[in-house]
Order: structure tokens, then sequence, then C-alpha cells
């Protein structure tokens, strides 16, 4: 069994995503990042970022004692390993997929985090980093949709490459990006959202979170939780 600490964000997503694939159980276990949950020592304990989704398994290849894992694009890589499912053995084929990942834990994630920071959460309009983020948005996608524009996939057959990135160009809109401009990003998009894996992970998000996909409108408190973190929230 694996106790899975999710919360619905794009980075959450990716791991329900790869779990409802392979039918690997697990339990899931929330954390409600806009009311602290993040900051609680049990948490911390296996995350200690102070970020979701972490995990621990209970029953890790080859026996031995649970295995904790943090960083959705580690938890991808362990739990490809841990199936042989979503990641080539083939050397040039396993390489490919894993420099996607590691293009979106680097590249698509951050710069669009942060978009939706300063376009959809930021309380003051900055136009300089809203225009920063929404540009270099746009250039990731346009570097996936060249990528796509000879493959149904990223790195050929559907694999951890693809489930990293997905969740990310799912809210395309809150990013300022219009899917049209990029028509092979567009039909991966379609084409992924038809998985009946990927649609039953997004309605996991919805249980766990009733207010997911709602407009996002903070309170002060969600903001200062969210938004107002220093070295002083992993201190002890």
């Amino acid at each position: 069994m694996i106790d899975l600490y999710y919360w619905s964000t794009p980075n959450g997503h990716k791991i329900t995503i790869f779990l409802e694939e392979t039918g690997l159980p697990y339990k899931m276990i929330p954390v409600n990042i806009g009311k602290g949950d993040q900051f609680k020592p049990e948490f911390l304990a296996i995350a200690p970022n102070n970020r979701i989704p972490a995990l621990v398994d209970h029953d890790p290849k080859g026996g031995g004692k649970p295995v904790s894992v943090f960083e959705s694009g580690a938890m991808l890589l362990y739990l490809a390993e841990k199936t042989g499912r979503f990641l080539s053995a083939d050397l040039h084929a396993r390489y490919d997929t894993i420099q996607w990942v590691f293009w979106q834990m680097g590249g698509l994630g951050p710069m669009a985090g942060q978009n939706h920071h300063f376009r959809n959460y930021a309380q003051e309009k900055i136009t300089y980093a809203i225009d920063r983020y929404v540009n270099e948005t746009n250039r990731l996608y346009g570097v996936l949709n060249k990528r796509l524009a000879d493959r149904d996939f990223i790195a050929g057959e559907y694999s951890i490459a693809d489930m990293a990135s997905y969740p990310w160009i799912v809210p395309f809109k809150n990013q300022g990006q219009d899917i049209d401009d990029f028509p092979h990003l567009k039909h991966w998009l379609e084409r992924i959202a038809q998985r009946p894996a990927v649609q039953r992970a997004y309605a996991v998000a919805k249980q766990v979170n009733p207010n997911f996909g709602q407009p996002p409108a903070k309170t002060d408190e969600e903001r200062k939780i969210l938004f107002g973190q220093t070295s002083r929230v992993v201190k002890d």
C-alpha cells in the first residue's frame, strides 16, 4: 500500500494519474495547503520542503522497510521503476523520457507556477512580472508543441513525461495562453484527457477538494500561509 500525501494541484495530479493508470493500491492523505497542513511535523518528516505531493511505499520493490519520496518528478521515477511501466528499459528511450520530466520540473512547472501567481493571485498586478512569466510560458508551450509535431506523446510512447507536463497545460487559460496557437499541443492535450485513468485522477481531485476548479480566490489567511513563507516555517 502507498500512502499518498496530496492536494489538488498540478504536481498532485501527476501522481494520481500514475496511480490510476497502473492500479497500484494507495491511501489518500489530504494535505490542505490553504490551511497549513504542509507544516505539520508528521508531513515534514517525509517532505522536508513542505510541498505536496509526497508518498510512503509500505511495499517497496524487493521488500524491506518503507520508502518515502518527495518531489513529484522523483516520485514518478520511483513509481515507474517500481512497476516497470511508463519508463522504457531501453537506454535511449529511457533518457529521452527522463530529460523531458526534468524539463517540466525545471522549466514548465516553475514558470507556469509564477505565471499563475502574478496573473491570478498577486494582489498587486506587476506588469513586468506578468509579461515575463506569460511570455516564458508561451515559449515553453512552443517548445512542447514543436516536440509533438511528429509524435502522439512526448517521448514517443505514453510515459511519465506526459504525466508530468499534462497537468501544467490543462489550466492554459489561467496562464494567458491561447491553445489554438499550438495545434500539436492541443491535440496531445485532448488525447490525454480522453484516458479513463486521467479522468479518474481529476475526479479524485474534486472528491478531496470540493473547491477544485473554482476561480482562484484566497482569504487573507490563506495568502499568508501560501505566499508568506520564510525559513521560519521549517525551523525546529
